[in-house]
């Protein structure tokens, strides 16, 4: 990663860190001497901190000095960090430096300039002059025959003066870095200032790699007396969390997608910002290892060790992140004693960890990876196959996947499909669904070898069912769906219950998708012939999913029959679990068939069944089905509570992502949205400590959507931007994402982009979900329409012809919605009705606004009326207080009789908006009530030299209507007066202006700003 990129990466996850070391040294509060040792691991971002810091402290007027100890091996300079300073004291502050350079002659030999004299001379005896070596670097006879203690001393004492005298100048941040490097001389020096203290508010922070100190390293001894002094404080900075590390991530490379290389990396980075940043490039080289030249520099250190140890090394990185003593004792053929001194000797250079499970840990991951990769293939697979034979025997404890892993590479494939297999089973019983998947489909890799599969003895059906499951279960339906088309297309057809298995599991997973070309009712249909009439739990899941399949195509009697056989065969077979599955879907279909409050009380008693059977999916199925059906009522609140406790059960048994827990934390955030408890909106689709899959994740963003557009976030476009619309293949998603969409588009002005969202979401949405029209478009009509009508005042000539075209069309496509829910037989929710009577409110302003054959008066503000009092049923608050606003606009012009209604309405949307923090809303509230423009100033000279004047609010808008270009006749029938009252107004705005013409005064108007 070049330097300028990573210096514009932003310091992210060390605000506590840099809250402590800023508090440590005096920031934000009267300053004072103070001393910092920080340690950290290489990479680790100490620079980065030490450097916020810096830039912290030169902002309160700081003098900010740095030094760096350098790693030149034999040939470092003594002091040469104190060197660095005081250069830069000498280009920044030479009449402070000069004075006690004068005093004490011994300091100018650590000038640079002086020192660049010094090395070009001849060793020798000095006397003194300005080019004498200094003191630290002369033998024991030093200038006028004082032994070098003195001349230390006196250099010391130099140097501490210096720091005294800028410090009483202006507060002095001191920093010398890589103390790990220090010679001698530095550390000593360095142990004086600490001791001694200053009393003028010199703060000094001393760092090293904690990393680089092996048992022997002459800084060990330095850092345990630092550590003794009182006024010294330690700091260790360790690993960024996990969470951090992405968000580096993105920060660096913002178009980075891939969520499963984006956690790969963080998994591999562990914590070390560095190695992120470098793993991010690495990865766009093509190549998963770390760049050549920084895998040896931390082979640099592998080179140093004894042989044994380096054979150890090599054995412990194939053993894997976690080295048990005793596998590696199986593994690497040396006697116990000379094994335990191999081993303290990689534990002594900082290249292992022991750790309490009689074990070792390599110090940092890439480490253990780079030695790895730089074994040959045979050694590896050597060792890999030593392992496997060791925990196969049992001989060494483990688990399936070590065993599982070692096999592999170890060239046994039998070995690990079994081991594999059971790793998959262990992953799904402990909540790792990912891991499950990763070991399934490893197992089914080999089985594709015939001499594999002869020898494994495993089914390979069961296999991929698993591995469906963990897939499903992990938020990957998609790849199940694959994975069980690719296995229907070659089972033996004589495997009958096989196929069966393969069909009805490749239904469920479709009917979590919006999958083109997959039939989910052909599939089920299919599995029960092949079943027969068996009286079996396989039957019994089969109808189950046959219901909902029936369910998804709106073939509610049908599928409720098919949901009873489910029950009442699962009564039979004493299968409860599977009866509580058919009871969900009978309950869900009860609401289908339009008895909402049966629906309630059949899911309640559901429910109170499975609490106490401790069967969480079920649970979790049920309560999301329930928070379904009080959704469709506009009984948001509780099915916020349902949909809570779906998402927090599902979250406690280590399944975010499963398909119904999931879909309640997203519903959940909807349900908040609407109820206006935005914090909790943002809580639920925050996801920085979380990695969920890209579908998953995109359906988070367009939540997180919501609250941006109500906000008006600035970020809001990029978020937007971010999402990648235009190639989702998920219904779902595109409906949660376009409403807002629509919102951001309109408000930042671009109408049009706000009409090709909403054409481009009908079309996607329709193919997907094969129909006609949906639901959703009501509401993105409605929202578009309000947009339109925005703009609308302004627009002139064809383009305002274009907007009233867009809205007769998205009135037509309301009617659509409305003729296929008749063909349905299904009753519009509060919710759709809402937005219907919103739909057509906003298509009426859109007319009056564009005086495209504008609607009476009482005909706009009833149809106003009757939205805001459908949203105020309803109880979304945002909606209702936007339809307030609008409904406030409408009497505003219909006469002086209906202003207090206007005004107390207006005060109602204020109030939300403000609570709420949406700022777009607040600005229509304020161009409504004047709040937001104040009047111009009376008198003083306006651009053109002419006098200021103060307009009335109807004059502007009668002014900013002239200036749209409209006509008096126009104008009369936008504000609900006569053609002769707006010609009076005109006259007096000219006349206010100065101006002979319509034109002039819009220009005037323009340029004075009157147009706000």
């Amino acid at each position: 990663m070049r330097p300028e990129e990573r210096a514009a990466t932003p310091l992210l996850g060390r605000q506590r860190e840099l809250s402590e070391l800023g508090t440590a040294v005096g920031l934000g509060e009267r300053p004072r001497p103070a001393a910092v040792v920080l340690g950290g691991d290489a990479g680790v971002g100490k620079t980065r901190l030490l450097g916020e810091v810096g830039s912290r402290a030169s902002e309160q007027g700081w003098r900010v000095l740095v030094g760096h100890c350098l790693d030149l091996g034999d040939s470092a300079l003594p002091l040469l960090p104190f060197t660095e300073i005081l250069g830069r004291v000498d280009d920044e502050a030479r009449e402070i430096l000069a004075p006690v350079v004068a005093h004490h002659p011994g300091l100018a030999r650590l000038l640079p300039a002086v020192r660049a004299m010094t090395a070009q001379q001849p060793a020798g005896p000095t006397d003194g002059r300005p080019g004498a070596a200094p003191p630290s670097v002369r033998g024991r006879e030093g200038r006028d025959g004082r032994d070098e203690g003195a001349a230390r001393a006196e250099l010391v004492e130099a140097l501490h003066a210096v720091l005294e005298v800028l410090g009483a100048d202006r507060p002095l941040l001191l920093v010398v870095e890589d103390v790990h490097w220090a010679d001698r001389s530095t550390r000593d020096l360095l142990s004086v200032l600490l001791a001694r203290g200053f009393t003028a508010p010199v703060s000094v922070i001393v760092s090293y790699r904690a990393d680089d100190l092996h048992r022997r390293h002459p800084l060990r001894r330095a850092l345990a007396e630092w550590g003794r002094m009182p006024a010294v404080h330690r700091m260790h900075l360790g690993p960024l969390r996990d969470a951090d590390v992405r968000a580096l991530v993105h920060a660096v490379r913002p178009g980075l997608a891939d969520q499963r290389a984006v956690d790969e990396i963080v998994r591999r980075a562990e914590g070390n910002a560095f190695f992120a940043e470098e793993l991010v490039v690495a990865r766009e080289l093509g190549d998963d290892a770390l760049p050549t030249d920084r895998a040896d520099l931390l082979l640099v250190r592998l080179d140093r060790l004894p042989d044994d140890t380096r054979t150890v090394v090599r054995a412990a990185a194939c053993v894997g992140r976690r080295v048990p003593h005793v596998l590696l004792a199986e593994v690497v053929a040396l006697p116990d004693d000379e094994l335990d001194e191999a081993l303290r000797a990689a534990v002594e250079a900082n290249i292992l960890v022991p750790v309490p499970d009689a074990g070792y840990v390599f110090r940092h991951a890439l480490l253990g990876e780079a030695v790895y990769d730089d074994l040959l293939p045979g050694e590896r697979a050597r060792v890999h196959a030593a392992c496997a034979r060791a925990l196969r025997d049992g001989r060494v404890p483990g688990t399936a996947a070590e065993l599982a892993r070692h096999a592999r590479a170890g060239q046994d494939p039998v070995t690990a499909v079994r081991a594999s297999v059971q790793a998959g089973q262990d992953a799904l019983g402990v909540g790792g669904p990912a891991e499950a998947a990763a070991h399934l489909l490893g197992a089914l890799e080999l089985l594709e070898r015939p001499e594999v599969a002869a020898q494994a003895e495993v089914d390979r059906t069961t296999v991929v069912l698993q591995a469906v499951e963990a897939l499903v279960t992990a938020g990957d339906a998609p790849r199940a769906v694959a994975l069980l088309r690719q296995e229907v297309a070659v089972v033996d057809p004589s495997a009958l219950t096989a196929r069966a298995d393969l069909l009805v599991a490749l239904a469920q997973a479709s009917l979590l998708l919006d999958e083109p070309g997959v039939s989910v009712l052909a599939a089920t249909e299919e599995a029960l012939d092949l079943l027969g009439e068996e009286s079996t739990a396989r039957r019994v899941r089969a109808l189950v999913v046959h219901a909902r399949a029936l369910a998804d195509r709106g073939r509610f009697e049908v599928a409720t029959r098919a949901a009873t056989a489910a029950h009442d065969l699962a009564g039979e077979l004493g299968q409860d679990r599977l009866q509580t599955e058919a009871a969900t879907v009978l309950g869900r279909l009860t609401s289908f068939l339009g008895e909402p409050e049966a629906a309630v009380e059949e899911m309640a008693r559901v429910i109170d069944r499975l609490r106490p059977s401790g069967y969480a999916a079920g649970l979790v199925r049920a309560l999301h089905q329930l928070g379904g059906i009080l959704l469709e009522q506009g009984r948001f609140e509780e099915a916020l509570g349902s949909y809570r406790e779906a998402a927090e059960l599902t979250r406690q048994h280590g399944r975010p992502w499963a398909p119904f827990g999931f879909d309640a934390r997203l519903l959940a955030g909807i349900a908040a949205y609407v109820v206006g408890d935005w914090p909790e909106v943002d809580r639920l689709a925050d996801v920085r400590d979380e990695s969920p899959p890209a579908p998953l994740a995109a359906l988070l963003g367009a939540l997180a959507l919501h609250t941006l557009a109500g906000r008006g976030d600035p970020s809001a476009p990029r978020a937007l931007e971010a999402l990648p619309l235009s190639t989702v293949h998920d219904g779902w998603a595109v409906v949660l994402a376009t409403g807002p969409a629509i919102d951001i588009l309109g408000d930042t002005g671009e109408v049009s982009q706000a009409v090709t969202a909403y054409d481009r979401a009908v079309a996607t949405v329709t193919e997907l979900w094969h129909v006609s029209s949906f639901a959703a478009q009501v509401r993105f009509g409605a929202l578009l329409l309000g947009h339109l009508a925005g703009r609308a005042v302004a627009a002139v000539g064809q383009e305002r012809a274009e907007l009233v075209a867009v809205g007769e069309r998205l009135l037509e496509d309301e009617r659509a919605v409305a003729r296929r829910r008749a063909e349905l037989g299904r009753d519009d929710g509060p919710e759709g009705a809402a937005w219907t009577l919103r739909l057509r409110a906003e298509h009426l302003r859109l007319r009056w606004r564009a005086d495209a054959a504008p609607p009476a008066p009482e005909e706009l503000i009833g149809a106003w009326e009757e939205a805001h009092d459908a949203f105020d049923r309803l109880g979304h608050r945002f909606e209702r207080a936007r339809s307030a606003t609008r409904l406030a606009s409408v009497l505003a012009h219909a006469g002086p009789e209906r202003a207090p209604r206007a005004r107390e309405l207006l005060a109602e949307a204020r109030r939300e908006a403000e609570r709420l923090g949406a700022l777009p809303l607040l600005a229509e509230i304020g161009a409504l009530d004047g709040r937001t423009a104040p009047p111009p100033p009376t008198g003083g000279q306006g651009p053109r030299g002419r006098l200021e004047v103060e307009l009335t609010p109807r004059e502007r808008e009668v002014l900013a209507l002239v200036a749209a270009g409209r006509s008096n006749g126009e104008i009369g029938r936008q504000l609900f007066i006569a053609t002769k009252t707006v010609s009076v107004h005109v006259s007096n705005i000219l006349a206010k202006l100065g101006v002979s013409s319509r034109t002039e005064a819009a220009a005037v108007a323009r340029e004075r700003g009157l147009l706000g």
